[in-house]
């Protein structure tokens, strides 16, 4: 995890956590107004469904993903991405090993 003035972040620098649904999480870089963060799901795994404050954007680096949304469901691929309005329900399931990469506005203090 790093916090800091500096504008360049290296990969080598961040520490994969467990999460509580089973996955992997890394904290790429934050401040007080943003937050990056890369998930990691092995097929079949899933980002359970849950809510929060933030607005969330999130790229999809690797893998496909079912992504639901306030009750909508799409299937997204390497490329695609979302955005989740503060509060709105959300989740995701890996259909295969995937990554992704999520943005959090104000940062996630819960993850630090």
């Amino acid at each position: 995890m790093v916090q800091s003035t500096d504008i360049f972040m290296r990969a080598s620098e961040g520490t994969w956590q467990q999460t509580p649904d089973g996955n992997r999480r890394r904290i790429v870089c934050y401040t007080e107004e943003l937050m990056m963060v890369e998930f990691a799901f092995e097929e079949g795994g899933e980002g359970w469904i849950h809510h929060h404050p933030h607005v969330q954007s999130s790229y999809v680096a690797e893998g496909t993903f079912d992504v639901t949304i306030d009750g909508r469901t799409e299937r997204l691929t390497a490329g695609d991405s979302f955005i989740v309005p503060s509060g709105l329900k959300h989740g995701v399931k890996a259909l295969e090993k995937g990554r992704l990469v999520d943005c959090f506005t104000p940062h996630r203090a819960d993850f630090l």
